[in-house]
């Protein structure tokens, strides 16, 4: 099995993952009576692992909701030194160049992964290390806030491998890496 760094992640459509105080509230603005899981089950169920930033794994210490998580999670972080009590054995501190984390989590047996946060979203995409993206833009304008992308040093080609209307007011679009890594 090859190697996979996935995101999937909602944004606004002025492209922010939270609003200017780190606040997600805004994800509630769209009913969804069922629990439509909008395809998240199938995606967790194609990944090994996660791989998130201090300040993503900080905000979903704060929900008020059990551990999300059935899969292992690795934080990256460098100031970080060790997980809270309640989370040993489900989450793993990681730090250094990128090529030496991934590294690390694949010889652990993780291959397919799932990378969350807005500035480790950017920086794997910095390196062309993310290979598929799945999007979920909500109709709402929050007008500042923490953007899902930040500069990247190159452009790189993604093509749309497919697009679809969830609860009849979200698109959700899934692109694909154009070329290899680099």
């Amino acid at each position: 099995m090859q190697a996979n760094n996935r995101v999937y992640i909602a944004t606004s459509l002025d492209g922010f993952i939270s609003d200017r105080n780190g606040g997600l509230a805004w994800l509630d603005s769209v009913e969804n009576p069922e629990g439509d899981d909008m395809g998240y089950g199938n995606f967790m169920a194609n990944t090994d692992a996660l791989l998130m930033g201090r300040t993503t794994f900080e905000t979903v210490c704060g929900f008020d909701v059990e551990w999300p998580y059935t899969k292992p999670v690795y934080v990256l972080s460098n100031s970080l030194t060790k997980v809270p009590a309640e989370y040993e054995g489900k989450v793993w501190l990681v730090k250094g160049k990128l090529p030496e984390v991934l590294q690390y989590i694949h010889e652990r047996g993780h291959l397919s992964l799932y990378i969350d946060g807005g500035q480790t979203i950017t920086n794997f995409l910095a390196q062309g290390l993310i290979d598929e993206m799945i999007l979920t833009v909500f109709p709402v304008l929050l007008g500042g806030g923490h953007p899902l992308f930040g500069d990247l040093p190159v452009a790189q080609d993604f093509e749309l491998v497919n697009s679809k209307v969830c609860l009849g007011k979200l698109v959700q679009s899934h692109y694909r890496r154009k070329t290899g890594r680099p």
